[in-house]
């Protein structure tokens, strides 16, 4: 039963709502990537090894990751602008820890407080433009989302670059609290209430069930990367979470008022585009992560230039998105898809004979053209699925979009990295076996390894944008599903006595 009733999407200024929350996701998101070029300046200011440091960027994935799949039942419970508010009060205090942090520990309590308010925040984004637009005009609205999903990484390399180069680490932080004050005081004068909230019904063991499930995954996926997939802690920790995912799903199959509602999965083009979900964001972690090991570990470059490597991309990307999500409204997701998944693979193909000469110009002209083609891929094929669904399954659709995009993010690092090492080591025996290359050193066939290491794993990544368009070409225009009364509980036959 309603509790409370939403303002209905023509009686309320979408402007200025989209603005507050597309600024509060916007900032969440670029925090989640100032520290990957941070670490080194962590590990000697605190005196720690990388495998420490990167709990700072793990830590804050598995917050996320354990979060999101409980926004669904957040969002049916309280008000759009108590969630949001709550959110980033709590990613504000997070900010402050962090910022004023003297060790390692404490920083790392402020970066996991500051995940717990920015893995709302995306879900109840979406959320919001879903209540707010009917379906043949949430593309528009969409692509202004996609600013923040993509922009955001993209210049938080470049930002964070240029700090470090002229300022302490805390600045990144310190940089961050004014603006998250500021989202907070116009979320107060702004923000209104899109959606009806009900007193949904709070299942404490599926939230058991999803911390643990979803929490072991995400480390299982995150450390194979560093351990290599045969290690026992990484495949105790996949086994656990495949397990209690395993029940979490049979529980809310059997639920009256499932924690996160599995059966938007019976809706077709929401099950075929989170599919293609998956592939997108294995395909996007690319650049996002092969690169710069490329540009920094094997090229010599700074954090900085690495950044602004991909900062044009960005910028063209940021034009795009909300272009796209207009040629959305007006043609459907299945061309702009298929055309996004093109352009993606033959730019892709550019990066798979990488030298230790190859020109600065050609790979900023090449990870341009992968991001011509990610804008034109990702805001479609997620509103065409989101916009199959009912109105009554909208929060746990969002929910579960997100929550498939963190789980491939996870499995695509991992997978990139284990390609990556393991052919690496393979090159370099092959090398050595063979006598090595005349006049170089052993540092010099090192580095000639790892960058055809890197050229494989661009392969695999070929390989998987491969699937994805071939998947592309099933995507069809569909109406939202009339609303229906939510089903009953799958019942569980059970043998009589004799």
């Amino acid at each position: 039963m309603s509790t409370t009733h939403a303002a209905s999407g023509g009686s309320v200024r979408k402007g200025p709502i989209l603005f507050i929350m597309i600024l509060g996701a916007f900032l969440a998101t670029l925090n989640q990537t100032i520290m990957s070029v941070a670490t080194p300046k962590l590990m000697g200011d605190f005196g720690i090894s990388a495998t420490t440091a990167q709990w700072l960027t793990t830590g804050y994935m598995l917050v996320n990751g354990v979060l999101i799949p409980i926004t669904a039942y957040l969002m049916l419970r309280f008000s759009t602008r108590q969630l949001f508010q709550a959110s980033m009060i709590i990613f504000l205090i997070g900010t402050v820890v962090a910022a004023i942090a003297t060790d390692f520990p404490a920083l790392l309590t402020g970066r996991m407080i500051q995940a717990a308010g920015a893995g709302i925040i995306m879900p109840l984004l979406t959320n919001v433009i879903l209540a707010l637009f009917p379906p043949e005009k949430r593309g528009g609205a969409m692509g202004m989302m996609g600013l923040a999903i993509i922009f955001a990484p993209a210049i938080g390399p470049t930002l964070a670059g240029y700090i470090l180069e002229h300022y302490k680490w805390e600045t990144m932080f310190y940089g961050m609290i004014p603006i998250a004050v500021i989202v907070i005081i116009f979320g107060f004068v702004l923000l209104k209430n899109v959606s009806e909230t009900t007193k949904a019904k709070f299942d404490l063991l599926s939230v058991v069930l999803s911390t643990v499930g979803f929490g072991t995954l995400l480390y299982g996926f995150s450390r194979a990367g560093s351990l290599g997939w045969s290690s026992a802690e990484v495949i105790a920790s996949i086994a656990v979470g495949i397990v209690a995912l395993a029940l979490f799903t049979w529980r809310q199959l059997g639920s009256g008022e499932p924690l996160l509602d599995l059966r938007a999965f019976k809706y077709n083009m929401f099950s075929l585009t989170t599919f293609i979900n998956i592939a997108i964001t294995m395909v996007m972690y690319a650049d996002m992560m092969l690169l710069p090991l490329y540009l920094q570990n094997a090229r010599g470059y700074t954090a900085l230039e690495s950044g602004l490597l991909m900062l044009p991309g960005a910028l063209v990307m940021g034009f795009l998105m909300p272009v796209t999500g207009k040629l959305f409204d007006r043609f459907g997701a299945k061309w702009l898809a298929v055309s996004g998944m093109v352009v993606t693979i033959v730019a892709t193909l550019g990066f798979i004979n990488l030298t230790d000469s190859t020109s600065y110009t050609y790979l900023v002209l090449m990870s341009t053209m992968r991001r011509i083609g990610m804008a034109l891929l990702m805001m479609p094929v997620q509103t065409a699925g989101l916009n199959q669904l009912p109105k009554r399954l909208n929060a746990h659709g969002t929910a579960i979009t997100n929550t498939v995009r963190q789980v491939a993010g996870a499995i695509g690092t991992s997978l990139l990295v284990t390609v990556m090492t393991n052919r690496t080591t393979t090159h370099m025996k092959d090398m050595m076996a063979s006598g090595g290359k005349a006049g170089l050193s052993q540092a010099q066939l090192g580095q000639e390894a790892m960058i055809q290491g890197i050229n494989d794993a661009y392969l695999v990544i070929i390989g998987i944008g491969i699937v994805g368009l071939l998947l592309t070409f099933f995507i069809k225009k569909v109406s939202q599903k009339s609303e229906t009364p939510a089903p009953e509980p799958v019942k569980i036959p059970v043998a009589k006595e004799a």
